[in-house]
């Protein structure tokens, strides 16, 4: 860990005092604050309006019941949360996670995080998370429809084109957001496009949401390869999660002429030394709602698959963890340093952590943070909801151009960001920092709030 400068270090201690047992809130907050002394160095104001204390507390914490009935008649209760953050730069704007680990201090982190990586694309949006620890798995589409119009009765009354819009994120895809809309939809009596992001494209979605995050994470490791003249041309990629994210990672990565020869899932992973067949993993986990294992099968003996193990023992020259929070850890680091690892890029949100994070920068590895590294989702839940707000729906090759000007300006912005406050190559402190700025000054010109 960096040290806290001693003027964020009262911050940190309050955030600890006011959120106990909250240890991935903890994580990310001080993610954020190491990287913050230059700043408060250099503008005292933000001290003396108590910025800092401002930013880590929500500006509205939203815990409800969830109450559902399974098919067999069985009554269900789960927790829903939504964090609704911070608003200085328009509408609260973060996905919904359906998953059993769910829990306050998880929502909180996310919705921190949000925060920058939404400031940080340079689009008019606020940060906000929400989910519950309801799990999709297994459960039927009538099931998984009862929970969300249960879920969404009580979560509309927040929600509003200008007041917050949610997104997917894992446990909520396609299907969920059409059975959140719908519900919506029918209690507020309003065709209101712009409340929810990720659509299907006959219902108000934009082309490229689906891919943006894993395509986003793919350019942004593009650009950070390009500073020193080299690409993902010819390279090994390692892959972790098979999700939304992971696929269309793969997808672009190999687009851009690396071959991703690693996906996973809780099970374990799998290794395709010729590069995954990204079709047939869409058909596997997609339409077939299958696992990793499945894939693996269908490929015939070209790819193995390993149970309960994770990607980071295979030599890779680029690694992009899209699974979870936390899953790369300082032992995998070392691991991936040793197997000669370039690059690594956040496509999920926190994955590394602080040890890995700390080998990475030690050993001179490009560092991609996910407030950057997969901020193309978000920003391009933006131009979402600018095409719902224009009645307007672009081509896929307008949104994708939209999408990699973003990426490249967000990572101008965040490299020069680094030099400027004195951290040259530095994506974490950059990103922090290009976030922060961005908000805090917004705060500041709308007063004590």
């Amino acid at each position: 860990m960096r040290a806290l400068d001693e003027k964020v270090l009262p911050v940190y201690e309050t955030v600890l005092r006011r959120n106990p047992g909250e240890q991935e809130f903890h994580q990310a907050v001080r993610e954020v604050l190491e990287t913050l002394g230059p700043v408060v160095a250099k503008h005292p104001e933000y001290v003396e309006a108590k910025l800092l204390e401002r930013i880590c507390e929500p500006e509205r914490q939203i815990i409800f019941r969830v109450p559902w009935q399974d098919d067999r008649g069985e009554v269900h209760v789960n927790r829903g949360f939504r964090v609704e953050y911070n608003s200085a730069l328009g509408p609260y704007k973060g996905g919904l996670r359906f998953h059993p680990s769910v829990n306050l201090g998880i929502v909180k982190f996310l919705g921190f995080e949000q925060i920058f990586k939404n400031a940080v694309t340079g689009m008019p949006i606020g940060g906000g998370k929400g989910g519950s620890d309801f799990d999709p798995r297994g459960r039927s589409d009538a099931e998984v429809m009862r929970f969300c119009q249960s879920f969404m009765t009580e979560l509309h009354r927040f929600l509003g084109e200008h007041t917050d819009v949610p997104a997917g994120d894992i446990g909520v895809g396609a299907r969920e957001l059409g059975f959140l809309f719908g519900q919506y939809k029918r209690i507020t009596n309003r065709y209101e496009s712009g409340v929810l992001t990720g659509k299907g494209l006959s219902w108000g979605g934009a082309r490229v949401r689906k891919e943006a995050t894993g395509y986003g994470c793919a350019y942004f490791v593009q650009e950070m390869l390009g500073v020193d003249g080299r690409s993902l041309d010819g390279l090994d990629v390692l892959v972790s999660g098979s999700g939304n994210v992971a696929i269309y990672a793969v997808e672009k990565v190999q687009a851009l002429g690396g071959r991703v020869v690693t996906v996973s899932d809780s099970s374990g992973y799998v290794h395709d030394p010729d590069g995954i067949d990204v079709e047939l993993l869409k058909q596997v986990k997609e339409v077939d709602r299958g696992r990793v294992s499945d894939y693996a099968e269908l490929r015939g003996g070209r790819a193995r698959f390993v149970p309960d193990r994770q990607v980071w023992d295979v030599p890779g020259d680029v690694a992009l963890p899209c699974a979870t929070q936390n899953e790369l850890t300082g032992r995998d680091a070392a691991t991936l340093i040793a197997n000669g690892v370039i690059a690594v890029a956040e496509g999920a949100n926190m994955p590394c952590t602080p040890e890995a994070i700390r080998a990475f920068r030690e050993a001179g590895v490009l560092f991609g943070p996910g407030k950057a590294a997969n901020a193309g989702g978000v920003a391009t839940s933006a131009l979402e909801m600018q095409q719902n707000a224009s009645r307007d729906s672009w081509t896929w090759e307008h949104s994708e151009q939209r999408l990699r000007e973003i990426m490249h300006e967000l990572h101008r912005s965040v490299y020069e960001t680094a030099e400027e406050y004195g951290a040259p190559g530095d994506y974490v402190a950059g990103a922090n920092i290009a976030g922060f700025v961005r908000v805090a000054d917004a705060m500041l010109a709308h007063g004590l709030i």
